[in-house]
């Protein structure tokens, strides 16, 4: 074996021991959906972007970069990350205070009905085992492209990989062997693009270079690749395209299930908003070092096929062995963090959510059906051909549409009712899947202003309305609201406080700061390449790369004031004068 397949192999085998050591310390069912609700910030920080991170960025995105789309994924300023910061505030660390086994659980608690429960876990499970075979699939094309195993043995092999551990320890396992692979992939992508970039001479060099490349010539505009060989033909076709997308995935990233739920481990509620915030942050950087580096690599090799193995054919071409070994020894984690996800998802849906009752529910019955939902996903890999990138979209803005309206509604509507609940989340479903599926398929095409996910989530948001106004809440429904919105007492500490605001604090300096490197780093040189600087040498402010460059304080700053200010106006104790008596 080369040192590639010996590095794969050892990182694997060090994931699933871990795993299974973890799994030694669940006894009750507490443990294995929720890890105990004990995980501090850096194993909710790992979890939330290993969940993540898959072979959907490394190999999906990385490709459609590569292909022809790095300046707008570079130039864009994490609108999408967003959805860590305002999902916490005003959705996850209710989740925490509820006290639910899962997401689906807490959904028919605050309505009081097992429908709206069942509902909710269908949706997991229809969306979540998409997903959990799109990750599969990808680990599987990684395995066959570095051992030479078929990639029927890669499908196995990856399966048996993420299912060992993830059966038998549940959350305990997955929170914690995502946090191993986090450091792990986030150690090699920042390595490796460091390595890449030095040896292009520098990053001015090189995003020179990529602005006068013969082979992708606007790869480096903010634009990216437009044409009629594209999906849109224009630059504003794209930009309404990808802001929606963002919009969308914003959304997921604050109440899709493979990301809320990660905020019911946490030790307390200080730790979901620490860990959301640095998540935010860490997704974006990282990010920028994997799109920068798919975008780089056509300096090497413009025609790399599929699009897909950029990262695969960067890590055994450009860097050395050894970099390159961590590289896909760090993808192949990604991929396994999120399958292990992915999978205990779906299965603790299957188990506590989707019955007549989940009183009956127990430790063996639960590892038994997380049994059955995984050879259901491998068998489904065999007959489904691998398409990572779309399926990706298509797949985590469902929940945009079905689980945005009525998440955000749960904890600030005091109108919603239980059938506004279970049909706004349906409709929303349906008519953001079946437009996709048409529009997948070819049968219809639609502008990209009337996304699918605009289409479904318009129809929830008619829908909560309607049967909000014809119906009432009930007294039950009305206290679970009120009770989830009294701060417990543990968490109203002045020392914890000053280090959640710490994190806010730190968001805004962010905002502030990622102008100037994005300016010098990438427009400036930019600019100086395609001949855009002004005969002065100055930057050229009417482009709309200098433009987008400016954005990331509009976004940031305000966020991280409100972050700030929610965290003192509900955690400070009234005593020190920090702040009013909170009222929520």
């Amino acid at each position: 074996m080369d040192i590639f397949t010996i590095t794969l192999v050892a990182s694997v085998l060090l994931f699933v021991a871990v795993g299974n050591y973890a799994g030694r310390g669940v006894k009750q069912l507490d443990d294995y959906f929720v890890a105990g609700r004990r995980a501090p910030t850096i194993l909710i920080l790992g979890t939330l972007v290993a969940s993540v991170f898959s072979s959907t960025i490394f190999m999906g995105e990385a490709g459609f970069t590569y292909a022809g789309q790095m300046g707008p994924y570079l130039l864009f300023p994490g609108i999408a990350g967003t959805g860590y910061i305002y999902g916490a505030i005003l959705f996850g660390r209710y989740l925490r205070r509820s006290e639910a086994n899962t997401v689906a659980d807490f959904f028919g608690q605050r309505f009081d009905s097992r429908r709206v429960q069942q509902a909710s876990g269908i949706i997991i499970i229809v969306a979540l085992g998409i997903y959990l075979l799109v990750v599969t699939q990808g680990a599987a094309l990684l395995i066959e492209d570095l051992t030479g195993l078929s990639y029927t043995t890669g499908l196995i092999v990856a399966w048996f990989s993420y299912t060992i551990f993830t059966l038998y320890s549940g959350s305990k396992g997955v929170i914690l062997t995502d946090t191993l692979m986090f450091l792990l992939f986030a150690f090699a992508t920042v390595a490796f693009g460091i390595y890449v970039v030095d040896d292009l001479g520098g990053i001015s060099k090189a995003v020179e270079t990529m602005a006068t490349l013969e082979a992708k010539p606007d790869i480096a505009t903010w634009h990216g690749t437009v044409g009629p060989e594209t999906d849109w033909l224009r630059p504003l076709d794209y930009l309404m395209w990808a802001v929606i997308i963002d919009i969308a995935w914003s959304v997921v990233y604050a109440v899709s299930p493979w990301q809320s739920s990660r905020h019911m481990m946490a030790r307390n509620e200080h730790v979901v908003i620490r860990a959301a915030i640095l998540t935010c942050m860490a997704v974006i950087i990282l990010q920028i070092f994997i799109y920068g580096v798919s975008g780089l690599i056509n300096i090497y090799n413009p025609g790399i096929e599929p699009v897909e193995t950029v990262m695969i054919w960067a890590a055994r071409n450009v860097v050395p062995d050894v970099l390159g070994a961590f590289l896909l020894a760090g993808i192949m984690a990604a991929a396994l963090s999120s399958a292990s996800t992915f999978l205990s998802l779906v299965g603790f849906s299957a188990s506590n959510d989707i019955g007549i009752s989940n009183k009956q529910v127990s430790l063996r019955m639960t590892r038994g059906v997380i049994a059955v939902v995984s050879l259901l996903a491998l068998a489904a890999s065999f007959v489904f051909p691998p398409n990572i990138f779309w399926l990706m979209l298509f797949v985590g803005t469902v929940f945009t549409s079905s689980w945005g309206p009525v998440a955000l509604m749960s904890i600030w509507s005091k109108r919603i009712t239980k059938d506004a609940a279970f049909w706004g989340m349906i409709t929303g479903f349906v008519f953001n899947v079946v437009p996709a599926a048409f529009e997948y398929f070819g049968y219809i095409t639609f502008p990209h202003y009337f996304n699918p996910t605009i289409i479904g989530t318009l129809t929830s948001l008619a829908t909560i309305f309607y049967f909000s106004a014809r119906g009432s809440v009930t007294e039950k429904e009305r206290k679970y609201r009120e009770n989830l919105h009294k701060t417990p007492e543990n968490d109203r500490n002045n020392q914890k406080t000053k280090w959640t605001a710490a994190a806010a604090v730190g968001l805004i300096a962010y905002g502030i700061t990622m102008p100037f490197l994005t300016i010098n780093y990438y427009v400036r040189p930019y600019q100086k390449g395609a001949g855009d600087l002004m005969p002065d040498g100055s930057i050229n402010w009417a482009t709309g790369e200098a433009m987008i460059a400016l954005a990331s304080p509009v976004l940031y700053v305000p966020l991280g004031i409100f972050a700030l200010k929610m965290i003192l106006k509900s955690y400070s104790e009234v005593k020190t004068g920090l702040a009013k008596q909170p009222v929520e």
